[in-house]
């Protein structure tokens, strides 16, 4: 754990020499969230709610779920699909480490950088821009800030198992692509799960992403009950192990098929 701990500490201090980057990303995000605000106080026209949601209670989860993707966001599925074409990862994986693991921690370093001068930051900002109401209830907090770790994991594993489909088809930049698109919005970032029509939050049920997102932000925004929560992050949970699964499998048949383009 020595380590990995090292990983961590070095992916920080890596992404504290580009802090520029991610100060302005604050006015980013931030003009992101005013953009998703305005439009659903258009869509509600006045009215008390939709779907459970208030209208303030709407502001607050697209406040929320963005600031909360700047922490569990990163880009390991490019940069190991970088590594495998560039052939870096040939010597990574003799290497005496597990080359997964360094992927996830190297996730939490950047994470954890994002967490504290991006997030936490950029929420205070925009707490006094937008009509958003945080609760000052300690106990749903800390269940945020498991479910969001949660997330976090899932969003990794997601990513490893997609840039693993870089040591099968060469060149995955459509998939890149495509898993970003679909984990924004089956993860209930740009539009809330339950905004879905039935049919479709049942199929969603059967998917992963909802516990990157819509889970944490659900649980800060309707400060769920403890009987509410702990089936909530029990399905975090359960994606958390079945996507190792996948993630260990698909690493194992990776390793016996390597192919490295120019390396």
């Amino acid at each position: 754990m020595a380590m990995y701990r090292e990983v961590i500490r070095i992916r920080f201090l890596m992404m504290l020499a580009y802090r520029v980057n991610y100060y302005s990303g604050i006015i980013i995000y931030s003009i992101n969230i005013g953009a998703y605000v305005f439009l659903w106080q258009a869509v509600y026209g006045g009215k008390p709610s939709i779907e459970g949601f208030s209208a303030i209670q709407m502001a607050t989860y697209i406040a929320v779920s963005w600031m909360a993707r700047a922490f569990y966001y990163n880009n390991l599925d490019r940069e190991i699909a970088e590594e495998i074409r560039d052939g870096s990862v040939a010597i990574q994986i003799i290497r005496p480490y597990s080359y997964l693991m360094v992927k996830v921690f190297q996730g939490f370093g950047e994470g954890l950088f994002r967490l504290l001068l991006f997030s936490v930051p950029g929420m205070i900002i925009v707490s006094f821009i937008y009509p958003i109401q945080l609760t000052a209830d300690p106990i749903v907090w800390i269940q945020f800030l498991i479910s969001l770790l949660f997330g976090f994991i899932v969003n990794v594993e997601v990513n490893l198992i997609v840039g693993l489909f870089a040591f099968f088809v060469l060149n995955n930049q459509g998939i890149l692509w495509a898993k970003r698109f679909l984990v924004d919005l089956l993860s209930g970032l740009i539009i809330p799960i339950s905004f879905f029509p039935s049919v479709l939050q049942k199929i969603f049920a059967f998917l992963p992403f909802q516990a990157i997102s819509y889970i944490p932000s659900n649980t800060l925004v309707k400060g769920l009950s403890f009987d509410k929560w702990l089936p909530a992050i029990g399905v975090q949970f359960v994606w958390t192990i079945i996507l190792a699964f996948i993630c260990w499998g698909i690493w194992v048949k990776a390793r016996r098929t390597l192919i490295v383009q120019g390396g």
